[in-house]
């Protein structure tokens, strides 16, 4: 019997309880409404900031990162205003302490669970600020090259030449090197080659420079410069470098691949001789030998 009385008056306060938390309830509508009200007028005046700042005073910023990042920050801080103005009207000033130490002590098991999301987050702060990267900018980090597609708060996604899409960390690419080729217009290309033993040295260096002059325009302080290397097996080897335009590797090997061309062409109308090595495979009974001739003839 004592079991039953002590149920059923559990039951009771129970229900007493729940009457209690009912009236609170219906006394706290207007307030639950005018909180909600609040919280959707908010979101709407949020929205309104982040196009007038996209708008009007993002315009001025050419870094699209940059701007995108700004506009989500002032997003949610107008939103988060919002909600403590929410709690504010529901009398829950008590609550809205606690949940600020909450969100402390949360913050700090976070940061120490997502050390790196964090650094990647940093980073992704870091670039979008940086004026030595751009969305749309050819860059190559480590084996990865290709286009800038986006600067988030957590990568890099670039398109490479063979139309892959590549998604670098922040962190590994803020803690690394990276080379940008769309912050120079212009650019350096080598060329190697090699003419044989016989031909005259001079004339050789003398054509090169002249047709290489001839058709790729060399600017105030540019030049096409030309350097014997070494005595080869076959030939003697020598680097030619100029100036073209280049903001990409596309650009670089067309450069390079027109000047292979042309020097091909006006050493073969000059009779200068570019060597190579032939090899000749003698099979016999049990040995396979293999003779290396120098080839003098042109090619």
């Amino acid at each position: 019997m004592e079991d039953k009385f002590s149920i059923e008056d559990a039951i009771s306060k129970l229900w007493d309880k729940m009457d209690g938390w009912l009236d609170a309830i219906i006394l706290k509508l207007p307030n639950i409404a005018l909180a909600i009200l609040i919280m959707v007028m908010f979101y709407f005046v949020a929205r309104g900031i982040r196009k007038l700042l996209k708008k009007y005073l993002l315009k001025h910023i050419n870094q699209v990162s940059i701007q995108d990042i700004i506009a989500k920050t002032v997003f949610v801080v107008v939103i988060l205003i919002g909600f403590f103005v929410a709690l504010g009207v529901l009398d829950l000033d008590k609550v809205l302490t606690s949940i600020l130490a909450g969100a402390g002590v949360i913050g700090l098991a976070i940061g120490l669970a997502l050390q790196g999301t964090l650094s990647n987050t940093v980073g992704g702060f870091m670039l979008s600020f940086m004026p030595s990267i751009r969305i749309d900018d050819f860059i190559k980090n480590g084996d990865a090259s290709g286009v800038v597609q986006e600067i988030s708060l957590r990568n890099i996604v670039i398109k490479t030449p063979q139309n892959n899409i590549t998604v670098i960390p922040n962190s590994k690419f803020v803690d690394g090197s990276f080379t940008n080729y769309s912050l120079t217009d212009r650019g350096r290309i080598f060329v190697n080659c090699g003419v044989g033993y016989e031909d005259n040295l001079q004339d050789v260096e003398d054509l090169t420079v002249k047709i290489i002059g001839e058709n790729f325009e060399q600017k105030d302080g540019e030049q096409v410069e030309f350097f014997f290397t070494e005595f080869g097996d076959s030939s003697i080897n020598f680097m030619v470098r100029f100036w073209t335009d280049v903001r990409s590797f596309k650009q670089e090997h067309t450069a390079r691949h027109q000047a292979i061309k042309l020097m091909k062409k006006h050493f073969d109308e000059k009779g200068f001789n570019i060597p190579f090595p032939i090899r000749t495979l003698d099979f016999g009974k049990n040995d396979l030998t293999i003779h290396t001739q120098k080839q003098s003839g042109n090619v």
